[in-house]
């Protein structure tokens, strides 16, 4: 390896190294998400048999628990439950 290429090498390491720290922070901002969709589908999934069961207290409930893990504000009551 001559000189020219470690020279080229040891100038480009710091540029390298903010790239990989980047990419780490974009890595788990991808498994943030993956992790909300997850957490979506199980609500989704937990929703189709209370709704197709005509349970709206149940319903009500998971999308209560839904909204406070996600820290949004409370869902008012719909009437009639």
């Amino acid at each position: 390896m001559a000189l020219r290429d470690l020279a080229r090498m040891a100038r480009s390491a710091p540029r390298l190294e903010q790239r990989l720290r980047d990419l780490e922070v974009e890595v788990q901002e991808c498994r943030q998400v993956n992790l909300r969709l997850a957490e979506l589908m199980d609500v989704v999934a937990e929703l189709l048999l209370p709704v197709a069961q005509q349970d709206p207290a149940r319903v009500e409930e998971l999308l209560a628990r839904y909204h406070e893990s996600v820290g949004g504000p409370p869902r008012p009551p719909v009437e009639g439950t």
